[in-house]
């Protein structure tokens, strides 16, 4: 019984490879045996078979009833034929043939290996459906095994059997991949096909920029922090609108991290995509304030029957606001369900609309979104010296004294008041008088600190757009 043996000792080999255990194994075996007796007596034999876990020794017995007319000769035989074994058997009772597997031919072996095979298959094509129906929005890992036809074909690490495709369209354009380079990708959907379940992965969709903060942030694995709209325009922008559930925890922060670490570490899995993060907010007028930024709007008026908001913003403004080929504003109107039109506070004015409604609150200028200190008119070492001392970001310095800029190691009375002026410039409210005047009037030095605010903002526009959209 070598042969059996061996045959055995094989499909042990794949059952551990299967991850199948030893009884699932030995039904396996028994199954593919009973194949191959189809093969020989016909598909509806019956048989009893036993296999020694320690020889691994097949005991195989063939049942036919006895009968006086046979109807179906792969489970029974003829009175006459069964007494020439036994003159004792009578019509109804069951006669058992032992086979030897050393009898069982070429096709009988091939039916055993065929069925086994199947089986194998079959389970593996179940137990990826039941692993994988669950796991949709869920960020995958893995290797490009190749490429074709313009789709990549990805070997999963959790589950290399798993068949997993990137379609074209499911691809960010400005990415290439080659065999063997790993890769992340959320699943979408699990696809039925002739050949068994295909796990349908994509890294142009939203979900895939949710999945990666939600592996970044634990506030948002822990489901402290939700993602409540995202909006994506793959390879350009995203703009995800977050909400806490705890008081005590900023979503933005959260998403950011220290340093700007977790949203930094997103964007670098993008590929440099720019990554709007905006508080989401039940009120849609305010909602819509923060869904423009990094632009400043002066006013939104929404109609609530249409679901149209209009949002004005002055005229330095604007270009940041529309975004380049009007990127900016498809996002936010896509982000808070709503059309936006948008207007520059001339055109506003020249439809014969009230002028006092560009005026801007002081809350509304807390709606805009922070930004690096590397995108402000400052020198390298003063730069450095901010950097060394915690400082990345404008909202983390706005609030700072004189005295606490001097207190920064290598910065200087220079650096802080060129520092000063930037604040200066970018907090000063168009409308209000520099120097204590009266509402809507501006001194010469409150003019020339406007215009120097505007200048800041357009340059810190067009470095945030980048060259293309500065033309916009």
């Amino acid at each position: 019984m070598a042969k059996a043996e061996q045959i055995v000792t094989a499909f042990r080999d794949v059952a551990a490879t299967k991850n199948l255990s030893d009884e699932e194994m030995t039904d396996l075996v028994k199954e593919g045996i009973l194949a191959g007796l189809g093969r020989i007596h016909g598909t509806t034999v019956q048989a009893e078979i036993a296999i020694d876990d320690m020889t691994g020794e097949f005991d195989i017995v063939v049942l036919r009833r006895v009968v006086a007319e046979v109807e179906d000769p792969a489970s029974e035989i003829l009175l006459e034929e069964a007494r020439w074994d036994d003159e004792t058997f009578e019509v109804g009772d069951v006669m058992e043939v032992p086979v030897d597997f050393r009898d069982f031919g070429r096709n009988a072996v091939m039916a055993v290996k065929q069925r086994i095979v199947q089986i194998v298959r079959d389970n593996e094509r179940d137990r990826i459906r039941d692993e994988f129906s669950d796991e949709v929005t869920e960020l995958l890992s893995g290797e490009v095994q190749q490429t074709e036809r313009g789709k990549l074909v990805v070997m999963l690490n959790r589950s290399r059997d798993a068949e997993a495709i990137i379609p074209w369209k499911e691809q960010n354009p400005r990415e290439r991949f080659r065999q063997g380079d790993p890769i992340r990708a959320v699943l979408k959907k699990v696809e039925e096909t002739p050949k068994g379940p295909r796990l349908i992965l994509s890294r142009a969709d939203a979900l895939f920029v949710a999945a990666l903060f939600k592996l970044e942030v634990p506030e948002i694995f822990q489901g402290i922090v939700e993602i409540r709209e995202i909006s994506r325009e793959v390879g350009g922008r995203t703009k995800i609108a977050v909400y806490s559930r705890d008081e005590s925890i900023d979503p933005v922060g959260a998403c950011v991290g220290l340093k700007g670490s977790r949203v930094q570490a997103v964007v670098s899995e993008l590929g440099g995509e720019r990554i709007d993060i905006v508080p989401w907010h039940p009120d849609t007028d305010v909602f819509a304030r923060r869904a423009l930024a990094p632009a400043r709007v002066s006013k939104v008026i929404s109609d609530t029957e249409r679901q149209v908001i209009t949002a004005i913003v002055d005229e330095d403004q604007l270009s940041l606001a529309i975004g380049r080929n009007g990127q900016n504003v498809r996002l936010a109107s896509q982000l808070i369900g709503w059309q936006i039109d948008l207007y520059g506070s001339r055109e506003w004015v020249e439809k014969g609309a009230d002028v006092s409604v560009l005026s801007v609150s002081t809350e509304d200028q807390y709606e805009t979104s922070d930004f690096p200190l590397s995108e402000l008119d400052l020198q390298r070492s003063t730069l450095g010296a901010l950097s060394a001392a915690g400082y990345e970001t404008f909202l983390q310095i706005i609030d700072l004294e004189r005295r606490d800029f001097l207190g920064i190691e290598g910065l200087g009375e220079q650096g802080t008041d060129r520092i000063l002026e930037l604040i200066e410039a970018l907090t000063v409210v168009e409308g209000e008088a520099a120097n204590g005047g009266k509402e809507g009037t501006q001194t010469e030095d409150s003019e020339e600190v406007q215009g120097n605010a505007n200048a800041v903002l357009d340059e810190i526009g067009e470095q945030a757009l980048g060259p293309e959209e500065s033309d916009d």
